[in-house]
């Protein structure tokens, strides 16, 4: 039957979309099989919700970390560091730090959390909410509609509609219930059918939720169909119908228009990493390679990061490239792509991105593959003692050259030390007054968050006594200890003893900041103004501290400094046994080459948490 319908297309936010005005005929061809041809055009409203389409596209988009930049320089092993190494394997003035040979593994190591925090729950015999099943997201209101099993007429639609409770929401619910339940496309079709016949018009955000369900379901041909409707109906797209073309359009042979629909989009929106890795996975396959490095430049331009599925599609699509059959016009020859390869390594390494283990797989593959070069491949894990386990190679010391040591102190004091927010922490005076403490006290070797350290305990009488063992065993190794206190510590209580406090102070030399005041900014002070080799005792993971640093070069120098510097100590403290820490690596755990060798840490559990670091490693050596 062929309807006529006058339309008036409501207004729409001219940032996304320009809607149309006026009244306008169209045609539209409604099939008796209850089916929509979307090859009939239906005019259809602008009135949009203009962030639905990036909330859809969400959870498409991933993120990654950042990295760690350096390459050449290895790291400086200064005289004075040598009594920590009983902390990486060697010795402390003539002592041992004492810890074990296998565990526990450094609070850095991949996982640990997680199975602390499980630990943690078992003792408490707490079953938590996490380790449910998390329900799948749906859209407000959408869990309450029912999708059918099969494509209704119009008036099975009409009765459905009648007896839900939010009849104005009904269309778009139904069809976000269709899509999060798997349903059949026909099913989805009829829904549509039934709005054009009762309404004369799809909106905007209906098409959108129809084309979400057809991309998921792989329904490329009529993605097509939706793009020529939604192009015909508005003179733009928002980002998530813009996001959903690109991928469908990029899956098919006619991937060269999703770089038109990219080069629109970005007009007015900035790609995700997402978009250009569709446009990416589509060039490889379709044997462009220079496309497909043009768009990873650009990506990498744009301060984007890429997805590890974009790397491991251009590492994987090596293999199937006919570098005869390619132009002599094309810009990228064999040997220029192996180098633009390798140097997404050093990319993972300068951002400190460790590939998950997919990917690893196809960098091993890649390096294997060429033969002629003897390259091998091992999977593999590094020694206490910094080297690879694999082929022998040394790893990269965790300890900071004297230049990076530089900037990075200099980093520090300026944006944290002396940052805008510091003085919320404490007041100017005192840190002047803490300044003049420390130019006048020897350089220190270890400085202890005090409050941090006697927390292990749960126990509050027992405060004093757990800060005492620590000292002491730091002080029985002819260390210069800096424990940082409060001014209530000096008042004799229940959890800070007299006896205790002047034995403390006997041993370590003290600073009491007031009350009110954090103990951080101080303790980092002291230990960056005490030297390289001055480690710090704490439990706090310093993540606040790192993200006040204005960039990525900055906070990855810190993150390295704060795996070979922070002793964290390892199990129960009471009086009378000695107190272990917890082993701090020897190597720096990132991406890491000689030319002849790369050495490439990578994840093999979903367990790590952001400011952990990979076990194990991926050993690539070549042959002569």
């Amino acid at each position: 039957m062929i309807i006529k319908v006058g339309i008036c297309l409501k207004s729409v936010q001219p940032f996304f979309y320009q809607g149309r005005s006026g009244f306008l005929n169209i045609k539209a061809a409604l099939w008796k099989s209850a089916q929509l041809p979307l090859t009939a055009h239906f005019l259809c409203t602008g009135h949009t919700n203009p962030k639905l389409g990036r909330r859809l596209t969400d959870a498409q988009n991933g993120k990654q970390t950042d990295g760690q930049g350096g390459l050449k320089n290895r790291a400086i092993r200064h005289r004075n560091e040598e009594m920590y190494d009983d902390a990486v394997g060697g010795r402390l003035k003539n002592s041992t730090l004492q810890q074990r040979s296998s565990f526990p593994k450094s609070v850095f190591a991949a996982g640990t959390a997680k199975r602390t925090a499980e630990m943690l729950k078992r003792k408490a015999a707490i079953v938590s909410q996490d380790e449910e099943e998390p329900e799948r997201r749906t859209a407000r209101g959408a869990g309450k509609v029912q999708p059918p099993d099969r494509p209704l007429s119009a008036v099975e639609w009409r009765r459905l509609k009648e007896s839900d409770g939010n009849p104005q929401r009904f269309n778009i619910q139904m069809m976000c219930a269709l899509f999060n339940s798997g349903a059949e496309l026909d099913i989805a079709k009829s829904l549509l059918t039934f709005v054009a016949m009762e309404t004369g018009t799809l909106s905007y955000e209906l098409l959108l939720r129809y084309l979400t369900l057809c991309v998921n379901g792989g329904h490329d041909a009529e993605v097509f169909d939706v793009y020529d409707i939604m192009r015909g109906s508005f003179t733009s797209l928002d980002t998530g119908a813009s996001s959903l073309f690109i991928k469908s359009f990029s899956r098919t042979a006619r991937w060269r228009e999703a770089v038109e629909i990219l080069n629109e989009f970005k007009k007015v929106f900035t790609p995700s990493p997402r978009n250009y890795g569709d446009i990416i996975a589509a060039a490889v396959l379709h044997g462009d390679i220079t496309t497909a490095w043009a768009h990873y430049d650009e990506l990498i331009a744009k301060g984007l990061t890429p997805h590890q599925e974009t790397w491991s599609t251009l590492f994987k699509g090596s293999g199937q490239i006919k570098w005869d059959d390619i132009k002599a016009v094309e810009t990228i020859s064999r040997s220029n792509h192996q180098e633009r390869l390798l140097g997404t390594l050093l990319y993972m390494r300068n951002n400190q991105i460790y590939p998950q283990h997919s990917l690893a797989s196809s960098i091993k593959t890649w390096f294997e593959s060429h033969t002629e070069q003897n390259w091998t491949a091992s999977w593999t894990t590094a020694a206490p003692e910094g080297v690879c386990r694999c082929c022998g190679s040394e790893l990269e010391s965790i300890h900071l050259t004297f230049e990076e040591y530089q900037q990075l102190k200099d980093r520090v004091m300026t944006d944290i030390i002396q940052g805008r927010d510091v003085f919320y922490k404490t007041t100017p005076e005192e840190l002047e007054r803490f300044k003049a403490f420390v130019k006048r006290k020897p350089a220190f070797d270890v400085v202890i968050d005090g409050l941090n350290v006697a927390n292990i305990n749960k126990d509050k009488s027992k405060q004093s006594e757990t800060l005492l063992a620590v000292v002491s065993e730091l002080e029985r190794r002819g260390l210069i200890v800096l424990v940082l206190g409060r001014k209530h510590m000096l008042r004799p209580s229940r959890s800070w003893g007299r006896h205790n406090m002047n034995l403390l102070q006997e041993k370590a030399h003290f600073f009491f900041t007031e009350n009110i005041s954090e103990d951080d900014p101080f303790l980092l002070y002291a230990t960056l103004h005490s030297g390289n080799h001055c480690r710090f005792v704490s439990r706090d993971l310093m993540r606040d501290h790192k993200a006040l640093l204005p960039d990525g070069v900055a906070r990855r120098l810190f993150f390295k400094w704060q795996r070979g510097h922070q002793l964290v100590i390892d199990g129960h403290v009471a009086a009378g046994r000695r107190v272990r820490f917890q082993s701090i690596p020897s190597y720096d755990t990132i991406v890491q080459t000689s030319g002849d060798s790369w050495h490439v840490p990578y994840d093999d559990t979903l367990d790590r948490s952001t400011y952990e670091v990979p076990q194990r490693w991926l050993c690539l050596t070549k042959k002569h």
